[in-house]
């Protein structure tokens, strides 16, 4: 596909460019050129995993400030709402995933769902990429997925709506709700994504056959916006399909764009495509405020504090997060440092077949950044 690996910015590599999105516009750097930013370590590997980002940044001399905010599953939601705070008053977050336990009653609402209802972080973006040195059954992945994000009671969208109820014993209601605003405003966003990124293709998945006025109202909206763009190929495809393509010839897919549930299940097939949870970065992003994370939102909760996970994924997203703040440059240094790291099978983690440590894939990094 012409124009793939082309997203603009300066100072990328081949196949691996700097990250442009639309809006929201980041915040002005601070006195001395300096950003602040919210970091909420999270769960499970999120701590160890956000200190190796802080260490990578420290070698690498990027300026940029943490503001730490604890937040974890058992935070009661004045934790919660000093995150969201710090986040508008940064106007950018990094995070690790906070856990959401199945079995906490219904009134309990998601700590991760709160910080993207409250601040209407309404697309959800992963890139998807072949890397180099790990060995996947297929290659030449390159795909941006786009994700409704909103969920929750104050965001009602998608399956993740929260509204359930026992209509009588043994008998459990649960709505989807999709409305054409929010539609088009995802498939705008997914467009002019696929505009800036210089992008030539934009799949919208559904499953309007059967939910011909949910999913119709979706993928009717997705064609009205399409036809702003005549120079990008739209098509639509039922999610069942897709996951099966996906699979069988993902090298098909550009950009793609769905409601929420189907996000999810796309977004973890994708990561495991070009090798797993621990490879693949996300972002959330709305008019206002915009925060990065892992794309398959995994706390690793049974692998923390074992000095095994890998931090590939974390510090791409930290790379996202630079190019969000317009500091290419050191985008493009780190992400040129995991790269190369990649490419030496000695510093793979367990789960890329590896026996190698996470610090020692972060010292590999430190070691392939630019002295002085």
């Amino acid at each position: 596909k012409g124009g793939r690996g082309q997203q603009g910015g300066s100072g990328g590599v081949e196949g691996t460019p700097n990250f442009v999105c639309p809006p929201p516009q980041p915040p002005p750097a601070k006195y001395g050129g300096r950003h602040t930013v919210t970091l909420i370590p999270g769960d499970g590997i999120g701590p160890e995993l956000m200190l190796h980002v802080k260490e990578v940044f420290r070698h690498a001399c990027v300026p940029v400030d943490f503001e730490e905010v604890r937040v974890n599953s058992e935070a009661p939601e004045d934790d919660v709402q000093n995150a969201i705070t710090a986040i508008r008053r940064n106007g950018v977050a990094l995070k690790g995933n906070i856990e959401t336990n199945h079995n906490l009653p219904p009134s309990h609402k998601s700590r991760n769902n709160l910080i993207r209802t409250s601040l209407d972080l309404y697309a959800n973006v992963i890139h998807c990429q072949s890397l180099p040195g790990v060995e996947t059954r297929h290659r030449d992945i390159d795909i941006l997925i786009v994700r409704e994000n909103t969920e929750g009671e104050e965001n009602t969208e998608g399956e993740y709506s929260s509204l359930e109820h026992e209509s009588v014993a043994g008998v459990v209601e649960s709505l989807k709700i999709i409305t054409a605003g929010r539609s088009r405003r995802i498939a705008h966003y997914a467009f002019g994504l696929a505009r800036a990124a210089r992008r030539r293709c934009v799949t919208a998945v559904h499953k309007a056959n059967i939910m011909k006025l949910g999913d119709g109202l979706f993928l009717q909206c997705c064609e009205e916006v399409a036809a702003e763009y005549p120079e990008i190929t739209f098509r639509s495809m039922i999610v069942d399909n897709t996951t099966m393509q996906l699979v069988s010839r993902p090298q098909q897919f550009d950009v793609m764009v769905m409601p929420n549930l189907y996000g999810n299940i796309v977004n973890n097939v994708c990561a495991g495509l070009v090798g797993g949870p621990g490879l693949v970065p996300g972002a959330n992003y709305g008019h206002d405020y915009a925060v990065f994370e892992t794309a398959t939102r995994n706390t690793g909760k049974s692998i923390a504090n074992r000095n095994i996970a890998n931090p590939t994924a974390a510090l791409l997203a930290a790379c996202m997060m630079l190019d969000h703040l317009k500091l290419h440059n050191h985008a493009s240094t780190i992400r040129k440092a995991v790269l190369a790291s990649l490419d030496d099978p000695r510093t793979h983690t367990p789960d890329i077949g590896g026996q190698g440590t996470t610090s020692g894939a972060v010292q590999s990094i430190i070691g392939h950044l630019p002295r002085g």
